[in-house]
């Protein structure tokens, strides 16, 4: 059986009924990563396989930049690769494999990269984030401090994508074929 990972938030029956998840560009979102790992930990079959795609902190790097000066948050941060594989062993996942490349799109002007990402519906999820709308002036000192980065007639838009996968670990046994119970003390 194959799920994505965002079609077992509900399913309180799966419990170790599947073989592999897969989330695309949708980690990023979750307000609490190791329970989203934890969760993915209770469908997965033992020898499970997770496998996704996220952002990482240098996606949108250039608007944060432009955006910086009025103590607010503007664009969301995101958690390094190596924090995601850590918080994937924290949950009990194995031979975690991670990666990262960085993308880069050019846009004609600030408006339609925000339009762009408006329309995907990248929001700023970011806690001291403002609720209220980013007024005129605002938005024109961005664009302007947004040009420094302007290269042969575009400005650029950089997106850290981080690729990773982990197993469900296969159960220990001994060789009499026994459970191996792990006891550690605290």
């Amino acid at each position: 059986m194959y799920l994505s990972a965002a079609t077992t938030k509900g399913c309180r029956s799966v419990r170790g009924a599947v073989d592999m998840l897969w989330s695309n560009l949708a980690y990023q979102w979750a307000g609490d990563l190791p329970a989203v790992f934890a969760e993915c930990q209770r469908v997965l079959r033992p020898g499970g396989l997770l496998t996704f795609t996220t952002f990482g902190p240098d996606t949108l790097k250039e608007l944060r930049t432009a955006s910086e000066g009025d103590g607010r948050i503007h664009v969301n941060r995101f958690i390094d690769m190596h924090d995601v594989g850590d918080m994937m062993i924290g949950t009990g996942f194995a031979d975690p494999v991670m990666d990262m490349e960085y993308l880069t799109l050019t846009y004609a002007d600030v408006k339609t990269l925000m339009r762009e990402l408006k329309s995907i519906g990248a929001h700023n999820v970011a806690a001291g984030r403002n609720h209220a709308l980013t007024g005129k002036r605002a938005l024109k000192e961005i664009e302007r401090r947004y040009e420094s980065f302007r290269v042969e007639a575009r400005l650029p838009a950089t997106f850290e994508v981080i690729y990773g996968h982990a197993w469900k670990p296969l159960p220990r046994v001994g060789p009499g074929g026994r459970p191996v119970i792990d006891i550690k003390a605290r």
